[in-house]
């Protein structure tokens, strides 16, 4: 019998998530839901890829599992340091967060120049969500005006594929484009060049 449940155990091992499955759970804000679902079960390998291989996503679940309490002890400092390590490294989506987390003061104290900053960023990397972030930073008076165009050229050229987000990126462009020459705005509705 000792055999049979080691061969149970052995099938319901947990394989870690690869690069591209984690950056998915990232961005479907999925990935501590994935790491209970899997029983916790992989602490020791998301750690030591975050620590040892210094590979971004991971750096990223592992402060968010520090932030949390998730599978281990919570620990905002160390959680900071490495959804910091990951921005560092230009994951979009650790960008997005600092950024978001400086806009709201959510585990650091509320500075929205840095959260400009942060979602400039990782808007310029295409990141939709840090692009209406920060036409909502623009319009309550935050950021350099000079960068306008820049967002609301990236901004009209996405592809969102959800329709709430399609309409919200609408109306924050109608708002932006107030703020803006009717010459540079024309300008900033051109394609981008893939």
């Amino acid at each position: 019998m000792p055999n049979l449940a080691k061969a149970e155990s052995i099938l319901s091992a947990v394989q870690i998530y690869s690069q591209d499955e984690l950056l998915e759970l990232i961005n479907k804000n999925e990935h501590l839901k994935r790491v209970r679902d899997d029983d916790c079960q992989l602490v020791e390998d998301i750690k030591a890829r975050a620590e040892k291989m210094k590979v971004p996503a991971y750096q990223f679940l592992y402060g968010d599992m520090l932030l949390y309490g998730v599978c281990i002890e919570r620990d905002a400092q160390l959680g900071m340091l490495y959804i910091e390590r990951s921005a560092a490294q230009g994951l979009p989506d650790a960008l997005e967060q600092l950024g978001r987390y400086h806009a709201q003061g959510k585990f650091v104290r509320a500075n929205k120049v840095r959260a400009v900053e942060y979602l400039y960023t990782a808007s310029s990397t295409g990141h939709i969500k840090a692009q209406m972030q920060l036409v909502e930073l623009y319009l309550e008076g935050y950021g350099d005006p000079s960068s306008y165009y820049d967002v609301y050229h990236w901004l009209h050229n996405a592809i969102i594929g959800d329709r709430k987000d399609q309409k919200r990126a609408g109306e924050l462009l109608l708002l932006l484009a107030q703020k803006m020459p009717a010459e540079l705005v024309k300008q900033a509705q051109r394609p981008l060049e893939r």
